[in-house]
């Protein structure tokens, strides 16, 4: 079957396809918009990392106890590059995946993740609720209140940045950035 690399509107449409939740929906925007915004960092291609970034839970919401597994077979399903499907797959290692990130998207992908989410949490209790006006310094204060953002796994955002060889103030900073890029998708 020929690989069929997807545009943007088609990778939105499955994604909506498969999930209805507008949480899931912002937290795909999210993880997007600092796909995109490392891509431009570090030179590489922005359409791919997005698109990555933007599927990367496009099973959780109907399959949550096979994530990462489904959507490699909905993915290839689809004629899909296995490259797209790989880095997916490998953002759950550890978790729920057994793909280790090896790709620079692919450690992106896995130190992202869970990260947008931690400075989602931040951003809402401010008092403009934006990532407009956050920076670093009061996501590393919060970091460090483990029953803030409990959920949040700080070991695999540390793994992350390890992974990508930057501190994690660095990556605090980057990901607040590409947030800021889609600020209006995602409410904040």
């Amino acid at each position: 079957m020929q690989k069929h690399v997807p545009t943007h509107d088609e990778a939105l449409s499955l994604f909506k396809e498969f999930n209805e939740s507008e949480s899931l929906l912002k937290h795909a925007y999210r993880v997007e918009g600092v796909m995109r915004y490392m891509a431009r960092k570090a030179g590489e291609d922005e359409e791919k990392w997005g698109i990555v970034g933007l599927m990367h839970d496009l099973d959780y919401e109907r399959f949550p106890e096979q994530h990462c597994k489904k959507a490699r077979e909905i993915l290839e399903g689809r004629a899909w590059p296995e490259e797209y499907i790989r880095a997916i797959v490998s953002h759950g290692w550890g978790i729920c995946s057994d793909v280790e990130p090896q790709s620079n998207m692919e450690k992106t992908l896995y130190a992202v993740d869970e990260l947008t989410g931690l400075i989602t949490a931040v951003a809402i209790i401010r008092p403009s609720k934006s990532v407009a006006d956050l920076e670093a310094k009061s996501v590393i204060k919060k970091w460090k209140d483990k029953a803030f953002a409990a959920g949040v796994n700080r070991q695999v955002i540390d793994k992350g940045a390890e992974m990508l060889g930057v501190e994690v103030r660095e990556l605090v900073t980057d990901t607040i950035m590409g947030m800021r890029e889609v600020a209006d998708k995602i409410g904040l």
